[in-house]
């Protein structure tokens, strides 16, 4: 699907320093569906977004995501999510029109290991809009963002049992083995 760039509002000018290496700061994507959805990096203004986003998922979402479960995010997971620098750690929202408020629908982010040129990764859609390629345009920015940061390779952490991440994974390239320290995860690996 073509990317559409659009030019930032003047108060985002500011901001355009972190930016440097993306050809666009956010594009209107549209779906399989034809669903159109804003994608752009986690900004600090969408921390009440985010945290309504980890709210509304499911409780299997929120353990294939976390690898554990929760009620509610605590404000650790919160400022541990927003801690973006937009270089060794990394986040593009998509956002969606929801009765006349912008509403987190999707996150795609990656925060640099200790292993040079290496990158962690995770996506979460948001329950009621699985299915319609938004997983997948997500990674896409993500994983191409990585590469132009200097990234050699990214890794993703998965329960063994998430099906849809073995799926995306897969269709993105990934790669896919046991963890060898525990046999109810799996590493999915992709080559930047």
């Amino acid at each position: 699907m073509p990317n559409i760039a659009h030019p930032q509002a003047d108060a985002d000018d500011a901001t355009d320093i972190h930016f440097g290496k993306l050809s666009g700061t956010h594009w209107i994507e549209s779906l399989t569906d034809g669903t159109r959805v804003l994608i752009r990096p986690l900004r600090e203004e969408d921390r009440e977004r985010e945290e309504d986003f980890i709210h509304r998922l499911s409780p299997a979402s929120r353990r294939f995501r976390f690898m554990g479960g929760f009620k509610e995010a605590s404000p650790e997971l919160i400022n541990q999510l927003m801690d973006v620098d937009y270089d060794q750690r990394m986040a593009f929202v998509a956002l969606a029109h929801d009765n006349g408020k912008l509403r987190e629908v999707g996150v795609s982010r990656y925060s640099a290991t200790d292993d040079q040129g290496h990158c962690e990764c995770a996506v979460t859609v948001a329950d009621d809009w699985h299915h319609r390629g938004l997983g997948v345009l997500l990674m896409r920015h993500l994983i191409d963002l990585a590469r132009r940061n200097g990234f050699k390779q990214m890794v993703s952490l998965d329960s063994a049992d998430n099906e849809a991440m073995r799926d995306l994974a897969s269709y993105l390239g990934f790669r896919r083995r046991l963890d060898p320290g525990d046999s109810t995860q799996v590493i999915h690996t992709l080559d930047l």
